[in-house]
C-alpha cells in the first residue's frame, strides 16, 4: 500500500499514544515520514476488554462511522496482561474490533504487538492474536516474536525503551517505525 495521503486510524493505549514522549509515537513519525493522515484514538492505561467507557471497544464505537479510513491499526494492549484480564474477554474484544473495523470502515485491518518482554499473559495474548489472524484474515505486525527486534544489543535497548513496554523517542523513530512503514507498504 502506498502510504502517502492514506487515512490511517490508530487505536491503542500508552504505546500508541506515546506515553513517555508527551503524546509522540510511531503514528506521529509515520505521519511526518510517509505523509499519512491520521486519527489517533489512544488513551494510556486502557484495555482491549470492554470493561468501561475508556476501553478500545468503547472508543472505537465513538469514531465517526462516515470517516474514510484506508488502514486501521490496533495495538495489542499490554494493560490486559498486566491486569490479568481473562483471555476470553481479550478474545471477545479482538473479535469485535476486527469485525467492526472491517465492516464499518471497509479497510485493511492490522494489529501489532509490543516488543518482547517477560510476561506470560501477554505471550498468550500474542498467540491468541495469531490464531485469530487465520480466522479473520487481518494483518499482524508481530514485534514480540521478531528476531531482529529481540536481537538488539542491551546498550541500544536502553536507548530505545524507557521500560519493557514503552519506546523512547529514539526507539519510535529508529527502531519501531521502520518496521511499521515496511510492513504497511507491503499490505
Amino acid at each position: 500500500m502506498v502510504l502517502k495521503g492514506k487515512m490511517v486510524l490508530f487505536l491503542g493505549s500508552s504505546v500508541t499514544y506515546g506515553c513517555g514522549e508527551k503524546g509522540y509515537s510511531f503514528a506521529d513519525v509515520m505521519e511526518s515520514a510517509c505523509g499519512i493522515n491520521k486519527i489517533k484514538v489512544a488513551v494510556s492505561g486502557t484495555t482491549l476488554a470492554d470493561r468501561d467507557e475508556t476501553s478500545y471497544v468503547s472508543r472505537l464505537k465513538k469514531v465517526d462511522k462516515q470517516t474514510k479510513v484506508d488502514l486501521f491499526i490496533c495495538q495489542l494492549s499490554t494493560n490486559d496482561a498486566a491486569l490479568n484480564v481473562p483471555l476470553s474477554e481479550v478474545e471477545s474484544a479482538l473479535r469485535f474490533i476486527a469485525e467492526y473495523a472491517k465492516e464499518t470502515f471497509r479497510c485493511s485491518v492490522m494489529f501489532y504487538t509490543g516488543t518482547y518482554f517477560e510476561n506470560e499473559n501477554y505471550r498468550k495474548m500474542v498467540s491468541l492474536l495469531l490464531s485469530l489472524q487465520k480466522e479473520y484474515g487481518f494483518y499482524v505486525l508481530d514485534l514480540f516474536n521478531d528476531g531482529e527486534m529481540t536481537a538488539v544489543s542491551g546498550e541500544l535497548y536502553k536507548k530505545y525503551m524507557s521500560d519493557p513496554v514503552h519506546p523512547t523517542k529514539l526507539g519510535y523513530e529508529d527502531w519501531w517505525t521502520p518496521k511499521f512503514i515496511d510492513f504497511c507498504e507491503k499490505i
